[in-house]
């Protein structure tokens, strides 16, 4: 039976949910083991100058190609899609390069950078470039569904990194940046050489048995399809050695390759925006970004854990629903029935969770913070930081999933056009974190990022509504929370906040215990409201149980 694309993108969504738990969860254990062991500072160089380097150069050299090249796969030309991907890597080489200079001989600083930092920064860019030599496998993986692959050899990559990160802090904590260099080059090279070895295993797997592997998309009869596994060895990864007829490059991927590339340099500035001020213009110190960053990952729980994964998986599954170049209405209406729902129960689940986190984190921040860092966590700032998080953790869900639809269905046209207002919205964004830091000192960068969040959704709403102006879909009421539930809401924002004022923190226990009956509360009243939604998803999992049993 051809795939479900809706069953393959929830399936993705729920490994990739796992796995950012366990990404977050090793993160937090190594914030912790970094500030206790070397000081916030050396926390602040890695994790806003090094990772945004990383960042820059990943997102910029990878993200568009990606992007591009998962939109009807079942209908690629796989030589030329080899043939582009590989362009990444003499891309990223030049990126590696250009960063690296500017953050080694550009960036400012009033404070001494730690030593190794220099060989940090290029083990940085070199270990992108290696990882970029495995984007075609990545893609293929991707396209043939080989879900699980890609959450077990980033889950092993993560432990390989902190393996080798930590004994080498132990070791020498004044060669921190030694040790971050050393662990990047290693899971680098890794994950490049673990994604060839198993496609190696499982091509000469397939010549003994079947040649085919089934796809989730459509070809250009809008059909699913079962189509057959291109590649016959490993060669046939490199550019050039597939049998190709036409040109080297498809020009249509191209062409929207490069629509992604001028967008993603804009988003790219909205997403790290916050870091790309800290770095350029260092308004704090590296102790303060240290503290920000510790703030910033609790804060960004819920976004990571659950919206990013929802945002990747949403975007896989729209693109394969909804053609880019084709109104709404001349579209099948099964398919576009089916897409608009998921849609509305996406945006209807993360603005309840979005609100779920503000409420209960205006009361329940300080406990957090007291149970991640002790006593030193809950002074005023970082109490505030964490607050003002819970605000922007909402709308950043919100915009997720509304700009992974509008980044899945808009055409090439679109998408271009869609550049000039997001330079607009940068400015915006740049402008707006950059006087609220001067006037509130960290906390300002929170409130630049909702300003940048509150814009983008404006942007991606407008899309939407223009897509379905012709009919009768309106799946952006999904946002509108249901009566009950913010019923529900308010009268737990006023008890846990008198809880908070009374309880803590003499009475810890009794303020959580509180915050429990609440959150109980809170949770039943939506799954009254959402009675349908769960059923339905009950059923779903009934029956793929019952199709295993059945094939076991």
């Amino acid at each position: 039976m051809p795939p479900n694309i809706l069953k393959s993108s929830l399936e993705n969504a729920s490994f990739n949910i796992i796995f950012q738990i366990f990404c977050r969860c090793v993160t937090f254990v190594l914030n912790a083991f970094v500030v206790r062991h070397v000081g916030q500072a050396i926390l602040g160089v890695i994790n806003v100058r090094l990772l945004l380097l990383e960042s820059m150069i990943l997102f910029l050299s990878r993200e568009p190609f990606m992007k591009a090249c998962l939109t009807n796969t079942a209908e690629h030309n796989w030589a030329q899609v080899v043939n582009l991907l590989w362009l990444t890597v003499p891309i990223c080489v030049v990126m590696s390069l250009l960063f690296g200079y500017i953050w080694l001989f550009v960036l400012s600083t009033a404070e001494e950078l730690p030593l190794y930092y220099t060989f940090a920064v290029w083990a940085v860019g070199l270990s992108c470039v290696i990882e970029l030599s495995s984007l075609i496998v990545q893609l293929v993986a991707s396209a043939f569904l080989f879900v699980r692959l890609k959450i077990i050899l980033d889950t092993i990559m993560i432990a390989i990194r902190t393996m080798t990160f930590v004994p080498l802090i132990l070791y020498n904590p004044e060669n921190a940046l030694l040790a971050f260099g050393i662990a990047q080059l290693v899971a680098a090279i890794f994950y490049t050489t673990s994604h060839y070895v198993y496609f190696h295993c499982y091509i000469a797997k397939l010549d003994k048995c079947t040649q085919k592997r089934r796809m989730s998309l459509k070809d250009s009869s809008d059909e699913y399809v079962v189509r057959e596994f291109p590649f016959r060895a490993l060669s046939d990864f490199l550019p050039g050695q597939l049998e190709n007829n036409d040109s080297h490059l498809d020009g249509k991927l191209t062409v929207l390759t490069w629509s992604f590339f001028r967008q993603g340099i804009l988003k790219q500035i909205l997403t790290e925006g916050e870091r790309l001020i800290m770095t350029i213009m260092p308004v704090l110190t590296f102790t303060e970004q240290g503290t920000y960053e510790v703030v910033n990952n609790l804060g960004s729980l819920a976004a990571r854990f659950i919206f990013r994964p929802i945002e990747e998986s949403g975007y896989f599954y729209f693109t394969q629903m909804v053609k880019r170049d084709k109104a709404i209405s001349d579209q099948n209406p099964v398919k576009i029935q089916e897409s608009v729902n998921v849609l509305t129960h996406l945006c209807s689940t993360v603005t309840s969770i979005g609100l779920i986190v503000l409420v209960f984190g205006q009361s329940y921040s300080s406990t957090l913070l007291w149970l991640y860092g002790g006593s030193k966590l809950i002074l005023p700032l970082p109490v505030l930081l964490l607050r003002a998080h819970c605000l922007a953790v909402l709308l950043l869900g919100i915009n997720g999933v509304t700009e992974c639809y509008t980044n899945a269905t808009a055409d090439s046209a679109t998408i271009n056009k869609s550049n000039l207002i997001m330079v607009y919205e940068s400015i915006a964004f740049l402008g707006a974190s950059y006087l609220f830091a001067t006037w509130f000192g960290p906390v300002g960068f929170i409130f630049g990022n909702c300003v940048n969040m509150t814009l983008r959704i404006i942007h991606s709403a407008i899309f939407i509504n223009r897509r379905c102006r012709d009919t009768f879909y309106r799946p952006l009421r999904g946002l509108v929370p249901k009566p009950m539930f913010s019923a529900s809401l308010l009268v737990t924002a006023l008890i846990t906040n008198l809880s908070h004022a009374y309880f803590f923190p003499a009475e810890k226990l009794l303020h959580l215990l509180i915050g429990v009956v609440m959150f109980t509360i809170v949770f039943m009243s939506w799954i009254y409201e959402h009675y349908e939604l769960i059923k339905l998803a009950t059923n779903k999992w009934h029956e793929r149980r019952n199709k295993h049993r059945k094939s076991d």
